[in-house]
């Protein structure tokens, strides 16, 4: 309990904070924020807490969500079954409705909404403003499952420079007027590599990169780009994960820093991530030169 502490203890961790709020102070930094992290309430105000304690030190953050579970929900509710090949969910004309309006309405605007409860200055956008995300057919199959052809930050660009936190839902479109379903982990790193921001911080229900799958304590801290893809020929990096490793590495590629995949369950991940020596989950980095 934060009462625990003595104002002494309390000054301390923030003298130690110091260097890392120098360092973040002033830089760019995407959080991908779904999942279970998102379902939990008290978990998802703590989150936004988070959020906005890095925004008040400086650190210029940008919120990309997904919200998967809540689609699931609308759609049972109006008695349709969701579809899953590959990991993507199916996506025909009514469901990518039903996508923008969870998406781009609902979760968006709730995250927005608790920001500002927080004292936080927010906007929320899609992918479909400004064109943000601009996207094609992946497969024929999945339907408007988009693959992302192009990015116009400037939206984005626009918003931090009048001290906002752009909160990004993520659905995209094309010149035909067409809407789509983007993988949100996908179009966190394209939006990441297209800010060049020092950190990519993906909140998913594991600690990170697990050597042995059943336990916590295998958690690799650091692996290079080339460590990681090493990790698929070993078989440490499996099933869900494997996407997850793609979009580390797409976004290093695409001029990110470093990547971090940490278990968005725990209270308070974010901060020890960035303010403190420890920090939380899985650094994916740039091969060294």
């Amino acid at each position: 309990m934060y009462t625990d502490f003595s104002n002494a203890e309390r000054a301390e961790v923030l003298v130690q904070a110091l260097p890392y709020i120098k360092k973040y102070n002033g830089k760019i930094v995407v959080i991908k924020y779904g999942g279970n992290a998102m379902i939990n309430e008290v978990l998802k105000e703590q989150v936004m807490e988070d959020i906005v304690l890095l925004w008040l030190i400086g650190v210029k953050v940008v919120l990309v969500h997904g919200g998967g579970p809540e689609i699931n929900e609308i759609m049972d509710k109006l008695g349709k079954k969701p579809e899953f090949v590959g990991g993507l969910r199916v996506t025909d004309k009514e469901t990518v409705d039903i996508v923008q309006m969870v998406l781009a309405g609902k979760v968006n605007k709730t995250l927005v909404n608790l920001l500002e409860m927080k004292s936080g200055k927010a906007m929320g956008i899609s992918g479909m403003d400004g064109r943000l995300i601009e996207a094609k057919v992946k497969d024929e199959k999945l339907g408007y499952v988009g693959e992302i052809t192009k990015i116009n930050i400037a939206p984005i660009k626009d918003l931090l420079e009048k001290g906002y936190i752009p909160v990004v839902s993520t659905v995209g479109c094309d010149r035909e007027g067409n809407t789509y379903n983007i993988n949100g982990d996908t179009a966190a790193a394209r939006i990441a590599g297209a800010l060049e921001a020092e950190n990519l911080i993906m909140m998913t229900d594991v600690a990170g990169i697990l050597r042995d799958k059943d336990d916590p304590s295998s958690l690799i801290p650091h692996v290079t780009v080339s460590e990681a893809k090493a990790l698929y020929d070993e078989g440490v990096v499996s099933g869900g994960m494997i996407p997850k490793v793609n979009c580390c590495i797409d976004a290093i590629d695409h001029g990110v820093e470093k990547v971090i995949i940490m278990d968005g369950t725990v209270p308070h991940s974010i901060l020890m991530e960035i303010l403190t020596d420890e920090g939380a989950g899985t650094m994916v980095m740039g091969d060294r030169k």
